[in-house]
């Protein structure tokens, strides 16, 4: 069955903010007297900020989770752009009638902020965020709660990102799935969870929602 229904994550999937999260950890690492490598905090990026910060330090996480997130609203506008083709992309997609969706493990301001900077927020149908559920990605209530503010099908819907949690909820919520080779993880770590398919452009979309 052709693909109709496209939810997408938001930060190093449609838009570039590899750099302004690199630069908010090392911000907050740095307010609370810690040192990381930018190797070390690349790994960091895709689960939700409290997440990491527990693993790290259980009695501050809470602050830390404050200060990043002051720190990267801060200074988002200097960093933000989207990917290569992704806005024609999104546009034609849009065109040929398909259902689109943001799945994002941020919370709405900071997924607000980026729609409206890179013009992308008109072509959204639904935006799904931290806020609106109590399981985030890797767990499958996301993507199943945009799945049904769209009333789409599982079996003609499509989960697009960039990092494995984003692969681990669509499957877990029984659509298909697609990692992105710009990650900043690298495709080859995005193809060991294995995908239904892997992108090496944006437009490749187009060619997987030809009717």
């Amino acid at each position: 069955m052709s693909i109709r229904t496209i939810l997408f994550d938001l930060d190093g999937t449609l838009i570039d903010t590899n750099e302004l999260i690199i630069a908010s950890f090392m911000h907050t690492f740095s307010h609370y007297g810690m040192t990381y490598t930018r190797e070390e905090v690349v790994q960091f990026n895709g689960p939700p900020l409290l997440d990491t910060f527990q693993k790290i330090a259980p009695d501050l996480a809470e602050e830390m989770v404050k200060t990043y997130r002051a720190h990267n609203l801060t200074v988002h506008d200097s960093y933000v752009t989207a990917f290569p083709h992704v806005t024609e992309t999104i546009a034609a997609l849009k065109e040929q009638g398909l259902k689109l969706g943001i799945v994002s493990t941020k919370m709405r301001k900071g997924v607000n902020m980026g729609l409206t900077l890179t013009g992308l927020a008109t072509y959204m149908d639904t935006i799904i965020t931290l806020d609106d559920v109590t399981q985030a990605k890797p767990h499958p209530e996301p993507v199943l709660k945009a799945v049904q503010a769209l009333g789409a099908d599982l079996e003609t819907t499509l989960m697009v990102g960039d990092n494995y949690h984003d692969i681990e909820s669509g499957k877990n919520a029984g659509v298909k799935t697609a990692g992105v080779a710009w990650s900043d993880k690298g495709s080859s770590f995005l193809e060991g969870f294995y995908p239904t398919y892997m992108l090496k452009d944006m437009r490749d979309l187009l060619q997987l929602t030809e009717v």
